[in-house]
C-alpha cells in the first residue's frame, strides 16, 4: 500500500515530510521463528546500520535515541525463518494468524512519535512479533505488552527473551482494557487499528503521557493524544494501514 506522509514537528525532531511505500501483507500460516542465545550485538549490525541510514534518518527520523534502539533491536530475530533474509528490507512481513511485523520505518516512526525516554513506564498493545517492544525496550528498559492472539503472545515472549530482553513483560489477552494494575503510563503505543480511540487507554495516560495509535477502518490516520492539565490535545500524523484490533474494540465504550 502506498502511504503519504504529513507534516508535522515532535518534541526533540524536526518537522517530517516524505514519502513511505508500506508493504502490506497477512498470512494465516503459522511459520516458525528462530529459537537463538541472546543476540550478538554485532550480529547483522551492518544491515541495521543500512537501515538506518537508507530508509530512516533521509524520513525524517532524526531522534537519537530512536535511531540507536533501530540500529540496536535485531529484527531478524522477530521474523519467520523462512522471511529472515528480508528482515532488514523496510516492508511489512507476515508472522501468521493474519498479522504481519510492521515495517521498520513504522516502527521508528510510532516510537519517535511517542517520544519514550530511559525511565518512561510504556505499555504497546497489541506484541505481535515483539518487534516494537525489542525497539522500545532499547529505550526505556522495561515495558509491558499484551497480544490477543496467544500463540503470538507466546511465541513473542519467547523471542523477546532469546533476543536477551528480560524486561518485557508480555500478557496474552484483549488489549483494547490496557493494563489497569499498572497504570499509569507515560506512553501507550496501540500496533492494531480501532475504529475509535478506546477511552480506558486515554484513562491510563500519566499527565504529559502520549497515546501513539492508527485509528480508522480501511485506511487509518496514526494519532497522537497528549494528556496535559488543560484538557487532551489531538494530533493526526501519518496515513497507515494496519491490521484491525479485534476484541472488546469492536464495540464503542458506553
Amino acid at each position: 500500500m502506498l502511504v503519504a506522509a504529513m507534516s508535522f514537528s515532535f518534541r526533540r525532531a524536526p518537522a517530517l515530510c516524505a514519502l513511505v511505500l508500506a508493504w502490506g501483507c497477512s498470512s494465516s500460516e503459522e511459520p516458525s521463528v528462530q529459537a537463538a542465545e541472546p543476540a550478538d550485538v554485532a550480529e547483522r549490525a551492518g544491515e541495521r546500520r543500512a537501515l538506518v541510514e537508507t530508509y530512516l534518518r533521509p524520513r525524517g527520523i532524526e531522534d537519537p535515541l530512536v535511531l540507536a534502539a533501530m540500529s540496536a533491536a535485531p529484527r531478524h530475530r522477530f521474523v519467520p525463518d523462512d522471511l529472515a533474509r528480508y528482515a532488514y528490507d523496510d516492508r511489512a512481513l507476515p508472522i501468521g494468524h493474519e498479522q504481519t511485523i510492521s515495517q521498520p520505518y513504522v516502527v521508528a516512526f510510532m516510537t519517535q512519535a511517542a517520544e519514550v525516554e530511559p525511565g518512561d513506564k510504556v505499555l504497546e498493545i497489541g506484541t505481535g512479533s515483539g518487534y516494537q517492544a525489542a525497539v522500545l525496550a532499547e529505550i526505556v528498559g522495561e515495558l509491558w505488552t499484551i497480544e490477543i492472539v496467544e500463540p503470538l503472545a507466546e511465541r513473542a515472549r519467547a523471542a523477546l527473551e532469546a533476543a536477551g530482553y528480560d524486561r518485557v513483560h508480555v500478557r496474552a489477552g484483549d488489549g483494547y482494557r490496557g493494563w489497569p494494575s499498572e497504570a499509569p503510563f507515560d506512553a501507550i503505543l496501540v500496533t492494531a487499528a480501532p475504529d475509535h480511540v478506546p477511552q480506558p487507554l486515554l484513562d491510563q495516560l500519566a499527565e504529559g503521557g502520549r497515546l501513539v495509535l492508527p485509528v480508522g477502518d480501511a485506511l487509518q490516520t496514526i494519532v497522537r493524544i497528549r494528556r496535559t492539565p488543560a484538557g487532551d490535545e489531538r494530533e493526526e500524523l501519518l496515513p497507515v494501514r494496519f491490521v484491525p484490533m479485534t476484541g472488546e474494540a469492536r464495540e464503542r465504550d458506553e
